[in-house]
């Protein structure tokens, strides 16, 4: 009897063991391979290896558990049909005494040129992690060729004046927020990495230095980054339950890293869908551009008439023939008679009016100061606090989103616009909603991206049937506005125009995610005019063309001059797509100076930017647009209308932009 038990036992246990043993799926581009032995997954695309040794690890209390520390194993294969598709998931299930049930999955497509993964940890008691790393690799094999090889720095936000940045492979370690990609420029063959899940956790990419510039070292992706750049001074909020998951995450491989990034962006969009918008790119006015805080009535309803005299008849305006006139902050000093009638006038000239709000901050950092428009409480009551204090951050308090005051406020605010008008609406300073906190209102949330989603879904309850601009905004979560803002404030000189194009010389791709990126006012005043040229192209070639000077009847002469000549030109303004340029190359020191675009019937559209103080000359990188000079039939520079030949060296002023329109014959 005890030999029939034992042998019963045993055979449990090789099932339990070797079910798992090689273990994988496949389809035409991609093969996971499961290695029991080491508790680690292989990785290959066209039978070539990705990724080797690729495991999970997660953290309790301060201990970090990894895959590897688990005795029992034991993986499947089955069919999906999931928002990407229908595709195939390889599960692993990872058991051990004392530690809770790991659950990881591999999901591949057929028509993907990357993969997903994730896991679950599940208890019979409560679990509680700040820390969960779906993707680990100690070190990550030679994958692209030696040459010119790359890895991108993508920030959390766009606050503070934060830049994206292309590194060279010789740091000692580098940490991306949300995504990164590792290519070769020559090639373009690159990885990119990064999370498409934005409701529970803050996620990074940390790499290390490699053995030599042409590769990298460690690769972690994980949930649960939380310092300066988050601008978070509390650790990580635990995410807590009987069953917890990491963010979901691509891993991808692309004969081109900018294709992989639009698809990063479109995978976003996938999960978390964006608010659908049917209207054209756009065109329009802000008053922070110059007036700011100068702003009053007559100032609003001068500009009106200005775009309606000089500008909305003379090409600017978008394809469906509309123009939004923005007041910024300082509205408030309006009556609500005023902005009624202000709104009125946008709308016999033929415009629609925005306005301005920042639903999660305290200007007046007063805690003992009554909330408006919920009576009863205090703002010391609603702030969300670390360490025991106010959160400030670009010189405002961080408001706890989940409080019952909030939702107050958004309802009664949204009740002013709609019933003054308004139609479109900039919400600036949103990351002071995802900061971590000691505790929030609502006690079922427990991390700051938690609270920022809480606090963004009663926006679109309550602004939902507005266009949501965000302004200073982390990057994602996405899907509850239809544009937002690729960079910090931007201006007039060239370096406005540096800072933008360095959003979009790495960060293009996050119009997938949102309906349009926006390059912020475009001001001409006290600029040169190549500055204005170059200024007015860069908004052209990112999204959203919003500018920004003093149109009053005071105003500057010299800036509705400019205006009549920047931003009437027919030809560059049909070049404004909606859609962000991508760049040529991704080797910037700082940014990118070469930007392309190809449209629907195959004309390609080329930006030329010089940030320099001497002239430049360049000549039409043809190879690299995959165009052929045979087949070209014509090339014209748009600003000055003028042709240029194939094989022309074309000057470039100092401070100046070109952009070119590429005919196929």
């Amino acid at each position: 009897m005890k030999t029939n038990v034992f042998l019963l036992i045993f055979l449990i246990v090789f099932f339990i063991c070797s079910c798992g043993q090689n273990s994988s799926v496949k389809n035409e581009k991609w093969t996971i391979i499961y290695n029991p032995k080491e508790n680690n997954v292989g990785i290959k695309k066209d039978s070539c290896t990705i990724f080797n040794g690729v495991y999970a690890s997660y953290k309790i209390g301060n201990r970090l558990i990894t895959t590897k520390e688990y005795a029992r194993s034991s993986s499947k294969t089955y069919s999906i049909d999931t928002k990407f598709g229908k595709g195939k998931i390889l599960e692993i299930t990872y058991i051990a005494d004392s530690l809770p049930t790991l659950i990881q999955a591999f999901e591949i497509y057929p028509d993907k040129d990357y993969i997903l993964t994730e896991f679950r940890l599940k208890s019979d008691k409560e679990i509680s992690s700040n820390y969960m790393a779906p993707v680990n690799i100690d070190q990550a094999g030679k994958v692209l060729p030696d040459g010119n090889n790359r890895a991108l720095f993508v920030p959390f936000d766009n606050d503070a004046w934060v830049r994206f940045k292309s590194h060279p492979l010789t740091f000692e370690n580098l940490r991306s927020y949300e995504v990164t990609a590792i290519f070769n420029n020559e090639t373009r063959k690159g990885l990119v990495i990064g999370s498409i899940e934005h409701d529970c956790w803050k996620t990074a990419v940390d790499i290390t230095k490699g053995q030599d510039v042409n590769n990298v070292g460690s690769i972690i992706c994980y949930g649960g980054v939380a310092d300066s750049l988050t601008r978070d001074t509390n650790v990580h909020g635990s995410v807590q339950g009987k069953e917890i998951k990491s963010p979901l995450v691509m891993l991808g491989y692309s004969d081109d890293w900018r294709t992989g990034m639009d698809e990063y962006g479109k995978a976003n969009a996938i999960v978390s869908p964006r608010p659908e918008w049917k209207g054209a790119v756009p065109f329009g006015w802000n008053s922070w551009g110059a007036l700011q805080f100068n702003l009053r009535y007559n100032h609003a309803m001068e500009v009106s008439d200005y775009f309606k005299t000089n500008l909305q008849n003379n090409n600017f305006v978008t394809a469906d023939n509309t123009v939004y006139i923005g007041l910024d902050s300082g509205w408030n000093i309006f009556s609500e008679t005023e902005l009624k009638s202000f709104v009125d006038k946008c709308k016999v000239n033929g415009q629609k009016a925005g306005i301005y709000w920042t639903p999660f901050t305290d200007w007046g950092k007063n805690p003992e100061r009554e909330v408006e428009n919920a009576q009863g409480y205090k703002f010391k009551d609603i702030y969300v606090y670390a360490q025991g204090k106010p959160q400030e951050f670009d010189g405002a308090y961080a408001i706890d989103p989940t409080h019952p005051a909030i939702e107050q406020r958004m309802k009664a605010t949204s009740e002013l616009f709609k019933r003054c008008g308004f139609e479109y609406v900039k919400m600036d300073f949103m990351g002071h909603g995802a900061m971590e906190g000691d505790k929030w209102y609502n006690t079922d949330i427990k991390t700051g991206m938690q609270a920022y989603n809480y606090g963004m879904k009663l926006l679109v309850k309550y602004f939902g049937d507005m266009f949501i601009n965000l302004s200073i905004s982390p990057i994602f979560p996405a899907q509850y506005a239809q544009s937002r803002r690729i960079a910090c404030d931007a201006w007039n000189k060239i370096k406005d125009t540096e800072y933008t194009m360095n959003a979009v010389s790495y960060g293009w791709w996050i119009d997938n995610a949102y309906q349009f990126n926006d390059a912020d006012h475009v001001v001409l005043r006290d600029a040169t005019e190549g500055e204005n040229r170059a200024r007015v192209t860069s908004a052209i070639i990112t999204g959203l063309i919003i500018i920004g000077d003093d149109f009053s009847l005071t105003g500057p002469k010299d800036s509705k001059e400019r205006a009549g000549k920047y931003l009437t030109n027919a030809a560059v303004n049909s070049a404004a797509f909606g859609k962000s340029y991508r760049p040529v190359e991704g080797t910037g020191e700082n940014s990118e100076n070469q930007f392309v675009y190809t449209d629907k019937d195959g004309n390609t559209f080329l930006a030329l930017f010089n940030y320099d103080e001497t002239e430049k000359f360049v000549s039409i990188p043809f190879d690299r647009l995959n165009l052929k000079t045979s087949e070209i039939s014509r090339i014209t520079e748009l600003w000055s209308g003028k042709s240029i030949e194939t094989g022309e060296i074309i000057p470039i002023p100092a401070k100046d932009a070109k952009l070119l329109k590429i005919e196929q014959k």
